[in-house]
């Protein structure tokens, strides 16, 4: 995959070099306070382009020492390094941004641990749901997320993810815990260390690898270099051992994806989108975007590896929450152009299409990328992460301008009468008249729910139909494998499949689909239940065709 410096209409790429940030732990920040504060002339001397984000900044007055520790020494020997947290408690805990962190880590307790999308009632119940995704390891476990604050915990102790390894240590007395930020290696312990990344036990598996971490956590930001590539100096990587990297994770949903610690300023972290929006097709939703923001990308390798981030001009909770709200590629699959398998030395195996689901297919068809192959049709598959942001865009609020935060993180008020960003990041649902209401004045917060819960049955309807018509697809291409129909059919089948499947699975992934974009969902939905319809006609027909050959042979063997 090619990577390069250009611009794009309204938004400027450029390269600079500049070096540490990010913040300070709790007991980084006490043992900062014991060392006297650091001429930050001196800082600028090596890390000059950090003076262009940090003086003149809303953070201009915060001084090195409050976010980095071991300063003293680093100063006196540069190859001594300080040391650098990660812990959003730094921009929170009885600081600045206290109302922020307290509501980031407030308990929402609608969001169920353990709860599988796969349950009577969930977006994609069984049995149709382990038939539609075998062999994939999401028929092990794929639950609905909860808050924030248990990105990582939930993903290491997902049955699907790290072999059942790792462990609550109060076992499940441990989901009675309160939100909170807290360090996930308090809370899990390993119980088989030493050992290799496997599955340890039947109904299990070892998916997890160190890119899926990356949008969890940037526990390892300062020690990952852009895409993951393999580099000298760099840590960790896409070939990391997964088990090792996940125990140098500590907290989720840092702070500095969003924020620059430095300046303050809005941007994005997530390197696979950093690649989409730049890359010269130019072929993402991004790209499309008549309002996009200005980005200024800018390589952060002090290190000796190349290490990128893009500074926005404005918010644009999109992009920002599209770092992980989004559809991405982040393990091995196969080559399509060769029949070969794609391993994380590729760097298609950290990946964003950036693009809606009518281009999926061709984007994947381009990339000549598929992650699996179905067990029963033998159709080379995708699996859906979670493409929220995609699907948000052209829909009718996107268009009138209201952004994520808008309906997610709604201005409130404290005790105080200050105001300030909710980062609870809930359903719009738990504050109906700071998001719905503030447009739609001349509605109650029952007309709101009520149709937003007209809208959720008629996606929902939607979805169980185009659920029926794929998983009698897939009957049908086995009966038709059964019965001998020719190869060439066969494929036709099985590229149906592929885009019947991507119809339904992109709407099963997605949270909040049928609000986020309801008419898009209705017509891809439809779409899919059109193409495995048509399917079923042409196996049904030339399996007519097949039987009544067999019946004339058996006619004439009679005779």
């Amino acid at each position: 995959m090619k990577h390069s410096m250009m611009s794009f209409g309204r938004y400027v790429i450029t390269a600079t070099v500049f070096g540490l940030f990010a913040l300070a732990a709790p007991s980084a920040m006490a043992q900062a306070k014991k060392e006297a504060n650091v001429n930050t002339s001196q800082c600028y001397a090596c890390h000059q382009p950090i003076q262009a984000f940090h003086a003149g900044s809303m953070h201009k007055t915060v001084n090195c020492v409050s976010c980095h520790s071991g300063l003293a020494a680093h100063n006196q020997d540069a190859k001594v390094r300080p040391t650098t947290s990660t812990d959003p408690a730094s921009c929170g805990a009885a600081s600045c941004h206290k109302d922020q962190y307290d509501s980031q880590y407030k308990m929402d307790w609608h969001k169920q641990a353990r709860k599988e999308k796969a349950l009577y009632g969930g977006p994609s119940p069984n049995p149709s749901f382990d038939k539609l995704m075998a062999p994939h390891g999401f028929t092990k476990e794929h639950a609905e997320p909860r808050a924030h604050a248990f990105m990582v915990y939930d993903q290491f102790v997902a049955d699907r993810a790290f072999g059942g390894r790792f462990q609550p240590k109060d076992g499940w007395k441990d989901y009675a815990r309160i939100g909170g930020n807290f360090k996930v290696w308090d809370a899990l312990e390993d119980k088989y260390p030493g050992e290799p990344h496997k599955a340890f036990a039947p109904g299990y598996a070892a998916a997890a690898n160190p890119v899926c971490l990356s949008c969890k956590s940037m526990d390892h930001i300062l020690d990952w270099a852009y895409l993951g590539d393999p580099a000298p100096g760099a840590k960790w990587s896409r070939l990391s051992n997964v088990v090792e990297m996940a125990k140098d994770i500590q907290h989720a949903a840092n702070c500095f994806f969003c924020h620059d610690p430095h300046s303050g300023k809005p941007r994005i972290i997530r390197d696979a989108l950093i690649q989409a929006i730049t890359r010269p097709e130019a072929d993402t939703l991004f790209h499309k975007d008549a309002n996009k923001p200005k980005v200024e990308v800018i390589d952060m390798g002090l290190r000796g590896y190349t290490r990128k981030i893009a500074v926005l001009d404005r918010y644009d909770t999109k992009l920002q929450c599209g770092q992980c709200h989004v559809e991405y590629n982040c393990n091995p699959g196969t080559d399509m152009a060769t029949g070969e398998g794609v391993k994380m030395t590729d760097a298609r195996t950290n990946y964003f299409p950036y693009v809606n689901v009518f281009d999926l297919g061709k984007n994947y068809n381009d990339l000549k990328f598929r992650d699996f192959k179905h067990k029963i049709t033998g159709a080379m598959l995708w699996k859906a992460q979670h493409p929220e942001s995609e699907t948000y865009y052209g829909s009718p609020h996107q268009l009138a301008g209201v952004e994520c935060h808008d309906c997610h993180m709604p201005k409130m008020k404290n005790k105080a009468g200050k105001t300030y960003t909710n980062h609870w990041v809930a359903s719009p649902r738990e504050y109906l008249k700071e998001t719905c209401l503030t447009c739609h004045a001349d509605w109650n917060e029952k007309q709101a729910n009520y149709v937003i819960d007209a809208m959720k049955n008629h996606y929902y309807g939607k979805v169980r139909h185009a659920e029926f018509w794929l998983t009698r697809l897939i009957d049908k291409i086995e009966e038709a494998k059964n019965l001998g129909i020719n190869d060439a059919l066969l494929g036709e089948a099985r590229e149906a499949h592929w885009q019947a499947h991507m119809h339904w699975e992109w709407w099963t992934a997605t949270n909040g689909g049928y609000f986020h974009n309801h008419s898009q969902a209705v017509q891809s939905l439809n779409f899919g239940m059109d193409v495995s319809q048509k399917m079923i006609d042409k196996l049904d027909a030339a399996m007519g065709e097949e039987r009544a050959k067999f019946a004339k042979q058996e006619a004439k063997q009679e005779k």
